[in-house]
């Protein structure tokens, strides 16, 4: 009979606990972007994030006695790390310059089509009831936009688009390829990623603030603890555990949690769109995770 804490271990146990942080604190990233953007430019931003907080992480693991990943390991952490942080989330720090946030969260909406468009390169297309759920998920981001006024770049919006295809890709090709263990897979790909986004940021003539706001650095502090360590852990567990449509439903619930704390926290207003859009996406998401149930058992 397993323990209390072989319970708690167990995948029917973690994959929700994970969802639910991905849901909130990812959800939570939008505004931290928009905060630390006050001071910081966006590829340096996301670059000093992730060497800050993959430094941190290796350096915990190595100490507790965990495995340094092997050359291929590295390799392959590297090829995922700049298509899901580099490209993923640099992008888009890129485009929040140039763009509303919420355009960003419809964009970003559509990676879970990408990635189940990408699941077909390898045979695994969705089945027909998360078809349904990627759909209405979709509808229901587009409609929870429909009355804000969002206007954007183009620039922006390719950018957006790209960021969205290659953590899909990213996401999908990782499965099958041999990945660093456990916490070390995070690590490694933070590690790797914010090599190619500082190189990127400094190329371009990006420069670090010399006096930055304080609410610019708490952001930063909060997006490489909890969007990054945390979160993105928890992404990576729900990935190895789970089929994609479930682990990239956090898109369809992120747009929804963004604009919530933007009413509580920056005085932005809700309406019916708004409402609408967030009941039709948690059907979405709802009808994902029966589908995944189902197929279960």
């Amino acid at each position: 009979m397993p323990t209390t804490q072989a319970r708690w271990l167990e995948p029917r146990v973690l994959i929700p606990l994970s969802l639910l942080t991905l849901y909130l604190v990812w959800g939570s990233t939008y505004l931290g972007i928009r905060f630390a953007l006050e001071s910081y430019p966006p590829f340096l931003l996301a670059g000093v994030r992730f060497v800050g907080a993959g430094v941190a992480m290796y350096a915990f693991l190595r100490w507790r006695g965990h495995a340094a990943p092997t050359r291929l390991q590295w390799r392959n952490a590297a090829i995922t790390g700049v298509l899901l942080l580099g490209f993923g989330n640099g992008l888009v720090c890129f485009a929040e310059e140039r763009v509303s946030s919420g355009i960003a969260a419809v964009a970003v909406s559509s990676m879970p089509l990408f990635a189940a468009a990408f699941g077909g390169l390898y045979r695994q297309w969705p089945t027909r009831r998360e078809t349904l759920g990627l759909l209405v998920g979709f509808v229901g981001v587009v409609v929870l936009n429909l009355g804000s006024g969002l206007s954007g770049e183009t620039l922006g919006a390719i950018a957006l688009l790209t960021a969205a295809a290659c953590w899909a890709f990213g996401s999908v090709w990782s499965r099958r390829q041999d990945m660093p263990a456990g916490p070390m897979n995070t690590a490694a790909q933070m590690l790797c990623a914010s090599v190619a986004l500082l190189g990127v940021g400094f190329a371009s003539g990006e420069t670090l603030p010399a006096e930055p706001t304080t609410r610019a650095t708490l952001a930063l502090v909060y997006l490489a603890v909890f969007g990054s360590i945390v979160a993105f852990s928890a992404y990576l567990y729900v990935l190895k555990h789970a089929r994609p449509a479930v682990a990239t439903s956090y898109a369809y619930v992120n747009p929804p949690v963004a604009v919530l704390l933007g009413v509580l926290l920056v005085g932005e207003t809700v309406g019916p769109y708004d409402l609408a859009g967030m009941a039709i996406i948690l059907v979405g998401v709802a009808v994902i995770t029966l589908a995944r149930t189902r197929r279960a058992g």
